[in-house]
């Protein structure tokens, strides 16, 4: 939003820009009515939509209001034009201490005055409980009439020291909760105090931190705390010390340094507690003069004083040269790692469970992109720069998930509305590149401008990332069960990448290494979560929620060494193989904590038509594949025990509440169909090593009867209303998935009802039997279809935007399905010799648990909704824990 020259904002006409920050748009403007020049700042546009940004900006102008003192910038007016915020302040004539900084040190005489200077403004700023927070050379003018303290745009009110009659002078003061909290880290990565950087809270003692960072860097022209990358530089900050000024400016006085030092330290109870102590100590070295701080010499008062003082002035600076050069050849102190915590905004979420990877930092390492939900459960992508607290909303990005990077760390994709697409970080709006069938499964962008990306029960494709069409560059594996591949990632050469994938045998689930000139592949790690390569060398993966990094050979394509731990408590989900876990090229780590696997847990719950919360089947549990018995007072559910890694079927009685284990065994058991009568259950197991059809009683008593075993993996879907027939999917290494039939009568063979080149599934009976409602990606999406059964040439789509999930109205006159966005449809449905269908409508949205399956069943009239609900433990405010220099981390093991 640049202001033109002569734009007005009330009374103020605008002359010219001045400048621009993260937080603000400068301008120089004449003030109309008492014909003065001042300084307009402004909110830009695109921050004005966001609550904390506008909290920031009228935190800004209360603090300048309460403070009066030559040395920091007068605030006179604030306003609101056309929207528009703004604040009215001085107008300076002169340059930033940073800009004076770039022709090198000051003199001492201005080091020390405009230390002064600055030291009584702080202490003005600090008794009125007023922290900065954000010192650092840019915000320093420098003028004719001395320096002026600038921007207090991330300044905080504490409660100051002294006696408890000061509180009387603190109306402003702040109450309850502040904006900003601990675990959050505020100001620039240079200036920072060690527990800014540790997201500890903020007091005056972290300003008098930063002043001796500008002091040390007034003095000598070189900063105090420096660094090839950020991690090194946070690293520089928490361990090293800065050569003393004397060892780069011999001739300061030894006293400057001790002022300086003790700013300097690492903890705050070291330091000087108060900017009046420093400011006093500065006066003192300023009127002691170069020897400030050096005992006394006993002199005649003869022409032989002054030869001695050379004398020693040369001693002095020999000595000095020769501790310079033996600190500097000593070996570089120890390089650390430094953690701390991200937190997402007030109102916003990391959505879809704690495993979900919904953040993504930079190839750089400056920025981290986040997937953050809103208070109504609508996602957009959020971007933070790793040295600022500022946060900002990226417009266009409504339901955007699983981000990832250009490898210049200019561009995000991600993953919204169906669609794979992209926006550049310096403004735009997005660009679609290609349609995503199914729901995604990950990213990556090559140096050679590729995206490989993959979608639910699919391999991966590749599209360009100026958009077109995707093509394949894996297929499934059906003779080895495999469900996906997913999460793919780019070696350093752009040709070969790692990806995950998930098969029913588990011990061929891993990390692969695939290529793009070819179809060859291979394991490089057995595991069940996603893992990812990080420079300059390491697989970084899991084990039961530790996180582990071992060396690993780019050029070779094998692990080396052995695995050391880096962090414990990852979250992740077994189904899906999803973490949280993301790097950088140059050091910087992020991952999510999560209580157990780090999966979220779900209820059951009731719904009506108009998406209601009417009542509670089950609370607490990890729950899948809901099915309502015929007379409706039962639920057989897919129930997880991740402790054990268990997955067995369990009744729920809905009338007497109580809940009784179906299966038992080591193997896993799950989609389960009721027969009509509600006394027999037909599921899938994989007791023989490969998913085949069982049977067995209701009640739990009894054994369990083999119905179909097979060397391709088999899941019921549903039995006829008649009881002659049982429809289930198969996995055909040829065909992909396909629906069969098995006819409980006569020689009880199996026949093929749908065998195509395209997945067909989650097929269900009409309830009178001469319908068949099914899923099928023939389109290139998956999408709802009808056909008659027995099958015959004619069928009807029946969604037109996605669909999974049929299932049909007791009566057969509404068929319901789930959209791709998460929305309960309905369709009506007239069939006499024909079948008719209406177009699709919206139920309701609601919070279905975020997995590939069948997360809801519904009552015979229709009324009713019971579905797998995320608990509200999966709203996720849980930070982010960032790592910087991780690999320092490895030394310490």
């Amino acid at each position: 939003m640049a202001l033109s020259t002569g734009a007005r904002l009330g009374p103020y006409e605008v002359l010219s820009p001045l400048g621009t920050g993260g937080m603000g748009e400068v301008y120089k403007a004449r003030d109309t009515r008492l014909e003065r020049t001042v300084a307009i700042k402004v909110l830009p546009q695109h921050l004005s939509a966001s609550t904390e940004a506008r909290q920031r900006f009228e935190r800004e102008a209360k603090t300048i209001s309460q403070l009066s003192h030559p040395h920091i910038c007068a605030l006179y007016d604030v306003g609101n034009h056309d929207g528009v915020e703004y604040l009215v302040m001085e107008y300076l004539e002169g340059e930033t201490l940073a800009e004076r900084l770039v022709k090198g040190a000051l003199p001492l005489d201005q080091t020390l005055r405009y230390g002064i200077e600055i030291a009584g403004a702080l202490d003005t700023a600090h008794r009125q409980g007023i922290v900065h927070r954000d010192l650092k050379p840019g915000n320093v003018m420098l003028t004719k009439s001395g320096v002026k303290l600038l921007d207090f745009g991330l300044a905080k009110v504490v409660m100051p020291p002294g006696p408890p009659s000061a509180l009387t002078s603190l109306p402003t003061m702040a109450a309850g909760r502040s904006l900003t909290q601990e675990g959050t880290i505020l100001g620039t990565f240079q200036y920072m105090a060690p527990e800014q950087l540790e997201g500890k809270e903020a007091d005056v003692r972290t300003d008098i931190f930063a002043f001796g960072t500008a002091l040390y860097e007034m003095a000598t022209g070189n900063k105090a705390f420096s660094g090839a990358s950020q991690a090194s530089l946070v690293s520089s900050i928490m361990t090293a010390v800065p050569p003393p000024i004397s060892s780069v400016q011999p001739m300061s006085p030894p006293a400057l340094d001790r002022v300086v030092q003790t700013c300097l330290a690492k903890d705050p109870e070291n330091r000087w507690q108060t900017a009046h102590d420093v400011m006093l100590q500065l006066k003192w070295v300023a009127e002691g003069g170069s020897l400030a701080g050096v005992p006394a010499l006993v002199t005649a008062r003869r022409r032989t004083r002054e030869r001695l003082g050379w004398i020693l002035a040369a001693v002095f600076l020999a000595a000095a040269g020769l501790l310079a050069t033996i600190h500097f050849r000593e070996a570089p102190p120890e390089t650390r790692a430094a953690r701390f915590f991200i937190t997402p905004p007030d109102q916003t979420t990391i959505g879809l469970g704690p495993a979900a990877p919904q953040a993504a930092l930079s190839p750089d390492g400056r920025f981290l992109a986040m997937s953050l939900a809103s208070a109504d459960r609508k996602r957009n992508l959020w971007l933070r720069p790793i040295d600022s607290v500022a946060i900002q909303m990226l417009a266009g990005t409504e339901d955007a998930s699983l981000p990832f990077w250009s490898p210049n760390s200019r561009s995000i994709g991600f993953f919204a509305l169906g669609k794979l697409k992209t926006i550049s970080i310096s403004g735009g709006s997005p660009q679609s590149l290609c349609d995503v069938s199914t729901a995604p499964n990950g990213a990556s962008w090559s140096r050679d401008g590729l995206i490989l990306f993959s979608s639910a029960g699919r391999g991966l494709s590749r599209v360009s990332a100026s958009g077109g069409v995707a093509t394949a560059v894996t297929t499934l594996d059906r003779r080895r069960e495999e469900h996906f591949h997913a999460f793919p990632q780019f070696l350093p050469d752009g040709r070969r990448f790692l990806y995950f994938v998930l098969c029913t045998k588990r011990d061929a689930s891993g990390i692969y290494v695939g290529s793009l000139e070819s179809e060859e592949r291979r394991q490089v790690l057995r595991t069940d979560v996603r893992a990812i390569y990080a420079p300059p060398g390491f697989l970084l993966f899991l084990r039961r929620g530790t996180l582990m990094a071992q060396p690993f050979d780019p050029n070779r394509l094998r692990l080396t060494g052995e695995p050391v731990r880096i962090a414990e408590d990852i979250a992740y989900n077994p189904i899906n193989g999803r973490n949280t876990v993301t790097v950088s090229d140059n050091g910087v780590l992020a991952y999510r904590t999560g209580t157990g696997t780090g999966m979220p847990m779900s209820e059951l719950v009731w719904f009506d038509r108009d998406g209601q919360r009417i009542g509670l089947a089950a609370g607490r549990g990890y729950f899948m594949r809901p099915n309502l018995s015929p007379d409706q007072q039962r639920v057989v559910v897919n129930r997880i025990d991740l402790r054990e890694d268990v997955r067995d079927l369990w009744i729920i009685d809905l009338v007497r509440a109580t809940v009784s284990r179906l299966t038992f065994g080591p193997s896993t058991q799950t989609s389960a169909v009721w027969s009509p009568d509600g006394a027999r259950i037909v599921f899938s197991s994989d007791r023989d090593g490969t998913y085949g059809l069982y049977e067995k009683l209701a009640t739990g008593a009894g054994g369990e009867q083999a119905l179909i075993r097979s060397e391709t993996p088999k899941s019921p879907s549903d039995w006829s209303a008649d009881g002659r027939f049982i429809v289930y999917d198969e996995v055909n290494p040829k065909t992909g998935t396909d629906l069969w039939v098995l006819p409980l009568f006569g020689d009880r063979k199996p026949m093929p009802f749908l065998r195509t080149e395209f997945n067909e599934s989650e097929s269900h009976f009409s309830p009178d039997g001469r319908w068949m409602a099914y899923v099928s990606d023939e389109s290139g999406r998956r999408e709802i279809y009808i056909q008659a059964f027995p099958p015959s040439n004619a069928k009807w789509q029946i969604s037109t935007d996605g669909g999974s999930f049929p299932k049909w109205r007791g009566d057969g006159k509404e068929l319901f399905y789930l959209s791709p966005d998460q929305k309960l449809m309905s369709v009506e449905i007239q069939s006499d010799s024909t079948l008719h269908a209406g177009k699709p409508r919206i139920l309701f949205e609601a919070r279905f648990f975020n997995i590939p399956i069948t997360p809801y069943t519904v009552s015979a009239d229709g009324q009713r909704f019971l579905i797998v609900t995320p608990t509200e433990e999966e709203s996720n405010t849980a930070p982010l824990t960032l790592i910087l220099n991780w690999t320092a981390e490895l030394k310490k093991r």
